[in-house]
């Protein structure tokens, strides 16, 4: 595939760049960037993605509402964001570029499909005119490619009608950004072959399209030259991309080895949070159960019957699913009970914006249960560190015999990044053991089981499996008597196991690492906290800050309840907070409730995740005031 008719000049090297394809839903633009992002990891680039899908399954071809699209951020150094904006978009239709022209910055290149462009599909993505000639892109790097016909005509051989050829297109494109940054096809080409190997014309079809594209890049005038994005120099250790969904779910595999515990895995189907399910359910090796439930609260109820038969129980949803669960977490609160909740935000109220990102659930995880429940709660920062994250939720359930609430976000769970293997000889224990004898001296003197009789430590109560000889109790949701376990309507006793339940969960700032600021010159006077997946783009923003010359602190949250012990002379140390959230100000709320001090928000609502750029401005502007 290297050999050109044409004579082009070297590649020139990039630090960086970040490529956008965006198409309609059923072009394919998920995938080719799948492909893209797996060569560029291959490749040993430092990587981020952004994958947005339509908020409609079926929305009308050739519509805005329609356009699918999957941003890549490509480095030679570490990089914690997908990028602000793209340096090239691939626009496989006139949707397409109109949907997302907007982010272009003079001087971005555009590839553009230019066989789409015809007159009715320019008129359902409202065109008056052809923007491929009427000179409105003047101020763009325009290269039309009539993707569509180069792509049937290098399929003739597979045998694919031109209808079906003409669905290859996109991976004519992934041939040519191929070519255009260099990237090594092997693993492409290797890919096709396992996943379209049983089907020979689809498979020819597709390599036919691929190879096109490559060749169509070296061989053509419209380009100059390719470019190269170096390897990144990443710390040792063996890597592999991996998104926030996947990461969740090997994290709670290493759990459940840890625990030296089956993984009971009971959820039901809902966006973003599937891609759980479907990856666990491919792990059986490793003792991992997985059930799909009729709705929400069956799942949830399967997973409690699993932890009071002694497994590692999870659950995982989204929003909508939190709302359905609440009951069954409130019966889990009070049986006391371990148990993982993923939840895995989306767009809300209601169905909201199912297929786009947001932070809004944190007060859901913080109060969204009747009475006095409290529960503990942990928010991944990266889609690599969901995978820490849904260990850490594991290790606290276990330990304090609670459910734990896991926060991730959409665009933590379809994004993806480099994720080093851990070293699994250094992965804490955190088996716990099963209570198999009595463990109180009755009053005639003979030993009896007490379900409730708490370590005095953590004041987690006992785990004895059912059929236990001599260990029989009783569960429910009724309030029980401290220590017995018997149901006990005694207005003390209600009082008293509010605060022992609530004590529990306070213990647990006690477990957990203290508050560590990022403050380089040691003198700042903006804070900026963050939670979840807002880290990557005030990471970025803290560092075009200290560009500048100026001093900013960065503190990033992971357990969000409790709070770290020491976050309250952390916040005092600084005369400004800046909170940045996908949300209305959730933690701002929390942090100006419980300590006093003047949280100025950022807030961004929009399906989107932030920009370094809009929080590099917020920055400047308190600094500057």
């Amino acid at each position: 595939m290297t050999d050109s008719t044409e004579t082009h000049d070297p590649p020139h090297a990039l630090e960086r760049v970040v490529i956008r394809f965006a198409g309609d839903s059923g072009d394919g633009m998920q995938l080719v960037g799948d492909r893209f992002t797996d060569a560029s990891a291959v490749f040993g680039n430092d990587l981020a993605t952004l994958p947005n899908y339509p908020a409609e399954i079926r929305a009308p071809a050739g519509t805005i509402a329609g356009v699918s699209s999957f941003q890549v951020h490509i480095a030679d150094y570490d990089i914690v964001t997908p990028g602000d904006v793209p340096n090239l978009l691939v626009a496989m239709n006139p949707a397409a570029l109109k949907a997302n022209i907007g982010d272009l910055v003079p001087g971005a290149a555009i590839i553009a499909n230019s066989d789409a462009f015809e007159t009715r599909n320019l008129e359902k993505a409202g065109y008056e005119s052809n923007p491929l000639e009427d000179g409105s892109l003047d101020e763009f790097r325009l290269s039309p490619v009539p993707m569509t016909s180069l792509t049937i005509e290098a399929t003739k051989e597979s045998g694919a009608k031109p209808r079906d050829a003409a669905r290859s297109k996109n991976f004519f494109a992934l041939g040519l950004i191929s070519w255009m940054y260099s990237r090594p096809v092997e693993p492409i080409i290797a890919w096709i072959d396992e996943r379209f190997g049983k089907s020979q014309i689809v498979h020819d079809a597709n390599l036919a399209a691929f190879k096109a594209g490559f060749h169509f890049g070296e061989t053509t005038e419209l380009f100059g030259h390719a470019y190269e994005v170096h390897p990144a120099q990443l710390p040792p250790g063996r890597y592999r991309n991996i998104s926030g969904n996947v990461a969740v779910a090997y994290g709670l595999i290493a759990a459940g080895r840890q625990a030296k515990l089956p993984v009971l895995y009971a959820s039901y189907p809902i966006t973003p949070a599937s891609d759980i399910l479907h990856e666990l359910s491919k792990h059986k090796n490793f003792g991992v159960r997985t059930v799909q439930a009729e709705d929400e609260i069956a799942a949830i109820g399967v997973a409690i019957g699993g932890a009071f038969a002694g497994h590692l129980a999870v659950t995982a949803t989204s929003g909508p699913g939190v709302d359905l669960k609440a009951e069954a977490l409130g019966l889990a609160v009070s049986l006391e009970l371990p148990l993982v909740l993923i939840d895995v935000q989306r767009g809300g109220p209601s169905t909201g914006l199912p297929t786009k990102t947001e932070q809004a659930d944190l007060l859901l995880a913080m109060y969204g249960r009747h009475g006095e429940a409290p529960l503990p709660i942990v928010a991944a920062i990266s889609p690599s560190d969901c995978f820490d994250a849904a260990f850490e939720g594991a290790r606290l359930a276990l330990e304090y015999r609670t459910p734990v609430i896991v926060l991730t976000d959409g665009y933590l769970a379809n994004g993806s990044e480099p994720w080093r293997f851990p070293d699994v000889d250094v992965l804490p224990d955190i088996s716990v053991p099963f209570t198999t004898e009595a463990n109180h001296l009755g009053a005639d003197g003979t030993l009896e089981f007490w379900p409730y009789l708490r370590d005095e430590q953590t004041l987690a109560r006992p785990w004895a499996i059912p059929g236990t000889p001599g260990l029989m109790h009783r569960i429910g949701g009724i309030e029980k008597q401290d220590g017995t376990g018997n149901v006990n309507y005694e207005p003390e006793n209600h009082e008293r196991m509010t605060h022992l339940r609530a004590e529990k969960i306070a213990r647990i700032a006690a477990d957990i690492p203290p508050a560590v600021v990022d403050d380089p010159d040691g003198d700042a006077r903006l804070l900026v906290v963050g939670w979840g997946s807002t880290h990557g783009a005030i990471q970025a923003g803290a560092r075009r800050i200290r560009a500048r010359a100026m001093s900013v602190a960065t503190l990033q949250l992971t357990h969000l309840n409790p709070f770290p012990a020491n976050l309250g002379e952390v916040l005092g140390r600084y005369a400004k907070v800046l909170v940045p959230e996908m949300n209305l100000g959730q933690l701002s709320r929390l942090l100006r409730a419980e300590f006093l001090v003047d949280a100025q928000r950022l807030n961004k609502v929009q399906g989107l995740p932030f920009r370094a750029a809009e929080i590099e401005a917020k920055m400047l502007e308190l600094i500057d005031g």
